[in-house]
């Protein structure tokens, strides 16, 4: 499985560079998220922008990030830019669970405004 992993302070880009994200490459793909929340990263941007295909087992193992992350930061779904992916992504209605932003950059933006609710959040708590 080719990929590529940018990690910065505040999150992390997981570009998948295969055009098909299928049920060959779904159990390592949940195996290198697993690893990747085990070393703290606490915010995760998939980028499939390279991925034309999706199938069944790709689509579990998107839904396995959404889980791992959900509890510890913020899971993006990015770069949905070959119709076919969009159209199965938003069939299996997942759409409306997972948190898809159009863009990397938007995608970056939306990490550090989703951080600083956190903090706000957590200071609110603090002060009750």
């Amino acid at each position: 499985m080719k990929y590529n992993v940018d990690k910065n302070e505040k999150y992390t880009v997981f570009t998948l560079q295969e055009k098909n994200l299928n049920s060959l490459l779904a159990p390592d793909l949940k195996s290198e998220f697993v690893i990747l929340v085990n070393e703290g990263v606490e915010n995760m941007i998939l980028d499939l922008s390279e991925v034309s295909y999706v199938d069944s087992s790709g689509l579990s193992a998107i839904l396995t990030a959404d889980r791992l992350w959900k509890s510890i930061g913020s899971f993006i779904l990015t770069g949905l830019d070959h119709p076919n992916v969009k159209k199965l992504i938003e069939i299996s209605r997942l759409d409306s669970i997972l948190t898809i932003i159009p863009t990397l950059e938007e995608s970056i933006e939306y990490v550090f405004m989703e951080a600083i609710e956190r903090e706000l959040s957590a200071e609110e708590s603090e002060d009750e």
